[in-house]
């Protein structure tokens, strides 16, 4: 019987073959890593894709809607890294409204589909075919999903004020994050022209009994999502500032937020953010105090337990979710590391797999070492797993590197995310 009980699942993780001999398998196995067919079988972990909770991996989601009144197609990037597709999606889900998904690249991790250009030439995302008609423009999607579906607590039309006030925090935070300061004087200036609109958020959130913007939420939480929860990342990151000490309503906020199973569904995390966002916001720019550089630390190295960027309770199914992920898609894993010997990167994998069901096992070899942290620092939330999923799996990750010494995985890139391209994770699907 499995020792790592996950949800429950339609569709369970298949018995899996390992890509070697048996022979290999126990070799492996006998110095203190699990084989695959033992790892497999410590899982059921899985997921009702379209009918279960919000989840990245879904090309179909139907809410228990017969799939022949299909109406929408929404079209998102691959990697969930796109915000204004983010809001989109958590309006389709909060409504349950059936729709098809199709996956885009986006151009800061590699070429967008020909077949995309020829529906949307300028490649823009997010897109939305209803009833046969293509919409681009976030707002202009949600203007007419509201129109054919009805609105999402307030109307479009009643919460102009929140989204200018959106609008402005978006702005200061740009001015921030996105622009180098020149001096210690002008980041003290953009910081304070940050912090003077996000005082006038917290009075909003503030003046409701409840947690949200609006009496209940609401289209007007909606719209701050998306970048709200990326400033939580970046700004702790890159200029060592915690947004909800820095505003109690906003951390009411996203507990409020952390409630709903649709926003957890779509929820990144710091490391993610704080890695996918310099090619997309064209650089994002440290202060450089040594608060700054142990925040960034944290969020690159861990421990990941107290970062800012989640505050709910671990989840019973976290382990057994890192565990099931990997398994599907371990041969991509080992096929695009930057390690080439691909024998060390799975005996490494298996080591790392092996720590993660609580049974310590570590690597020597610094080549198999660089192999994990390469792996731990392109791990994607919600692509590839959920927050804490992910953070059980890099805690696995570095404490099975730890052993070999110190090592150097090839930096992430910040001008692009061509590490990241679709296109070397397509075999296993989502």
């Amino acid at each position: 019987a499995p020792i790592l009980e996950g949800a429950s699942s339609e569709a369970p993780l298949p018995p899996f073959e390992p890509p070697r001999s048996d022979v290999r398998a126990r070799a492996m196995s006998s110095r203190g890593a699990m084989a695959w067919k033992q790892l497999a079988s410590l899982t059921q972990w899985g997921r009702n894709y379209e009918n279960g909770p919000t989840n990245a991996q879904s090309k179909l989601r139907l809410f228990g809607q017969a799939e022949d009144k299909l109406r929408v197609t929404l079209f998102r990037d691959n990697h969930a890294w796109c915000p204004y597709c983010q809001k989109v999606w958590l309006f389709l889900e909060e409504k349950q409204i059936p729709y098809r998904i199709a996956k885009i690249t986006m151009r800061c991790y590699g070429d967008k589909e020909r077949w995309y250009l020829k529906k949307v030439p300028n490649g823009m995302l997010p897109a939305l075919e209803l009833d046969g008609r293509m919409i681009t423009e976030s707002d202009e999607i949600l203007a007419a999903l509201e129109t054919a579906f009805g609105p999402l607590g307030a109307p479009m039309r009643d919460i102009k004020p929140y989204r200018q006030l959106e609008r402005q925090l978006f702005g200061a935070w740009c001015q921030w994050l996105c622009r180098p300061a020149r001096s210690a004087a002008e980041e003290a200036r953009n910081q304070k022209e940050f912090e003077g609109v996000l005082a006038r958020v917290d009075q909003a959130l503030r003046a409701t009994p409840g947690p949200f913007f609006l009496e209940d939420f609401s289209l007007a939480d909606v719209i701050f999502i998306p970048y709200a929860e990326r400033m939580v990342a970046s700004l702790f990151y890159y200029k060592g500032f915690n947004l909800k000490q820095a505003s109690p309503g906003l951390a009411r906020w996203f507990e409020g937020l952390e409630t709903r199973e649709t926003y957890r569904g779509t929820q990144s995390d710091a490391h993610t953010h704080n890695h996918d966002l310099p090619p997309q916001m064209g650089g994002c720019y440290e202060n450089g105090t040594p608060e700054q550089q142990l925040c960034k630390a944290l969020v690159d190295q861990g421990p990941w337990e107290g970062l800012p960027d989640c505050g709910y309770p671990e989840p019973p199914d976290s382990v057994a979710e890192a565990l099931a992920r990997t398994l599907k898609h371990r041969e991509d894993i080992i096929d695009a590391n930057c390690v080439k010997d691909k024998a060390k990167v799975e005996e490494a994998l298996l080591c790392a797999l092996t720590t993660l069901t609580g049974q310590a096992c570590s690597v020597q070899d610094k080549e198999m070492a660089v192999a994990l942290m390469y792996i731990r620092d392109r791990i994607n939330v919600p692509r590839d797993m959920s927050i804490w999923a992910a953070r059980r799996m890099r805690k696995a990750l570095t404490q099975t590197a730890a052993a070999a010494g110190p090592v150097q995985a090839p930096p992430i890139p910040i001008d692009n995310r061509y590490d990241q391209q679709p296109t070397e994770f397509s075999r296993a699907g989502a």
